[in-house]
């Protein structure tokens, strides 16, 4: 935001108004009636210039024009914009601090990642296959954790379920570290394996799917809590 003087448009009226007057109460026939006017016109114009204060209006930035790095590396930035929302949106929602702070390590790394696609294009089909995947899971986490914060069930099941989500949030922040050191380094990084180790981890806890994530919060938010 800026903030933009805006000078009032009351002298230039008070001007007109003082010319009016002074025709109708002074003759204007002869060149130095004019030119006398003209003065007195001028006159009144400065005094209320300066007596009157330019209002003050705070203004919005102008939006700077969208820099395009090509089509692919456009794509790569803006899946990363888009995790980054949905990782702030859900950090405000849940309140573990340690959660929270995870979320901002994994949104930081996902961001470092999408500029490499600027730095050397050449790296744009391994980020862009490494977000197709890890992007997903790891919102899925988030959101799997958020809704079992929400419900506000406190047990052993649901602990147990949250604390796992927190254990896999270090691995997804592994497995971000590991792509950003690989891209730094201009090395292949075998994805796929990755990929597999990631999704023998969420099996296990039960996180694999939409089906493993609604029977999870099935258990967590009531049936055998605690028990």
């Amino acid at each position: 935001m800026r903030q933009v003087k805006r000078r009032s448009a009351a002298p230039v009226y008070i001007a007109a108004a003082v010319f009016a007057l002074y025709a109708l109460a002074l003759p204007l026939y002869k060149l130095w009636h004019f030119l006398v006017a003209a003065l007195v016109t001028a006159s009144a114009w400065l005094l209320a210039d300066r007596l009157i204060k330019p209002v003050v209006e705070t203004v919005p930035e102008p939006e700077p024009e969208p820099v395009s790095y090509g089509a692919d590396a456009d794509a790569v930035l803006a899946e990363a914009k888009k995790a980054r929302t949905e990782m702030e949106k859900l950090a405000a929602s849940i309140p573990d601090a340690e959660v929270k702070a995870k979320i901002a390590e994994l949104a930081a790394l996902s961001d470092r990642i999408a500029q490499d696609a600027v730095q050397d294009a050449s790296d744009i089909p391994q980020i862009k296959k490494f977000q197709s995947y890890f992007l997903p899971s790891t919102i899925g986490l988030l959101n799997a954790y958020d809704r079992m914060s929400a419900q506000g069930v406190r047990g052993e099941n649901s602990d147990r379920a949250r604390a796992s989500i927190a254990q896999m949030l270090d691995t997804e922040i592994q497995a971000f570290q590991k792509q950003l050191d690989a891209l730094y380094k201009n090395d292949a990084l075998d994805l796929d394996a990755d990929i597999q180790v990631m999704q023998r981890l969420l099996s296990r806890e039960g996180l694999a799917g939409e089906d493993g994530l609604r029977e999870l919060l099935r258990k967590t938010s009531g049936e055998g809590d605690g028990k």
